[in-house]
């Protein structure tokens, strides 16, 4: 398998306005122990980056509106000819934003929405007025004709909002939905009685994929939730659809789970180098190794790649190329990173075997 970097995220800051209940960094308004880097030093990263991939890598944080030079930033990535994207919670997006993204060549913007009203949505972000935010966000990028896509990450607290939290996302005109599952990490790590449960995350995940069939509009595709690529392996089979792991071929188009340290990664605001955006642990700092060594020599991903390596069910399992898993869930739930996914309740067909021999 081939192990090229496709998409990066970038935390150029961890300072948020907004106080949400499973933020992966735990961002606060100021944060002493995890400060900024200079512009400089940004730039340093970017040439880093682009001198051994083209990715997309997208500025996120915290809230990366925050950063007076966020436009400066993405204008030098742009001009390195990477593909520049914004991840930001909407609350800062003004015209003047708007005018600025476009000049500086940012190809998608990400927003988020947790409820399709501002009492769940709030909520759910720790702040009176994120969704009128929001709301306002995609209303001026739709005046300025800027893409936009909607993150929405699901608890038991706004489970039984997603079709509506989808609904609006179509509304609203995004060009895609990502429907995460969470990763307890960050502040994620206090609210583990939230997680949505094994048996209704298999349900939320067939229903997923029967809306995904009819979606003409925009695309969509959950996030963080590695096992949806199994189920829907097993019912496009039952459908009669020709499926192969090996190649992972659907005739609806192929993807894969869990992406960490495989095709994706995280740079830190300290320039740690991580599998993905919930994966606390570091493969190596771009103060001490360049990205390119760390990509291809990190012990860590090293393993992640190996599937031989995998542990409980995920090492039998005949979906592992096709699922993997998700990594960071494991080792935020067991300690673990190449333990079995814990939110999976699928019995691998070996072990249904050796139970019946």
């Amino acid at each position: 398998m081939d192990f090229k970097l496709k998409w990066l995220a970038w935390e150029i800051t961890r300072r948020c306005n907004l106080h949400c209940v499973h933020c992966r960094s735990s961002s606060e308004l100021e944060v002493r122990e995890h400060p900024d880097f200079s512009t400089l030093e940004g730039k340093r990263i970017l040439d880093d980056i682009s001198s051994f991939a083209k990715p997309v890598v997208v500025l996120s944080g915290g809230e990366p509106l925050l950063r007076k030079d966020w436009s400066e930033l993405a204008s030098y990535g742009t001009s390195k000819g990477l593909r520049m994207c914004l991840a930001t919670n909407g609350t800062l997006v003004t015209p003047e934003v708007c005018n600025t993204i476009k000049e500086v060549g940012i190809k998608m913007v990400s927003l988020s929405l947790d409820g399709s009203t501002a009492e769940i949505h709030d909520n759910f972000r720790n702040q009176p007025g994120a969704f009128e935010g929001t709301m306002n966000a995609a209303r001026l990028f739709r005046e300025h004709g800027i893409d936009f896509l909607i993150n929405s990450s699901f608890t038991k607290r706004n489970q039984s909002d997603i079709e509506n939290v989808y609904a609006l996302a179509k509304e609203i005109g995004a060009t895609a939905w990502y429907m995460f599952m969470i990763v307890p990490t960050g502040r994620g790590q206090d609210i583990m009685e939230e997680l949505i449960s094994p048996e209704d995350y298999e349900e939320i995940l067939k229903w997923h994929y029967q809306m995904e069939k009819k979606e003409r509009d925009m695309l969509v595709r959950p996030t963080c939730a590695p096992h949806y690529y199994r189920i829907r392996m097993q019912l496009a089979k039952e459908e009669g659809e020709r499926v192969e792991i090996r190649s992972l071929k659907f005739s609806t188009g192929g993807s894969k789970g869990c992406l960490a340290g495989q095709m994706i990664c995280l740079i830190d605001v300290d320039e740690n180098v991580l599998p993905c955006s919930y994966f606390p642990l570091s493969a190596g700092n771009l103060k001490e190794k360049s990205l390119k060594e760390i990509w291809e020599t990190s012990s860590l991903f090293k393993e992640l790649r190996d599937f031989s390596s995998y542990k409980g069910s995920c090492g039998v399992c005949e979906y592992v190329r096709v699922c993997g898993g998700c990594r960071a869930r494991a080792y935020a739930v067991k300690g673990d990173y190449l333990e079995e996914e814990p939110f999976c309740n699928y019995v691998p067909r070996k072990m249904k075997e050796e139970k019946n021999l």
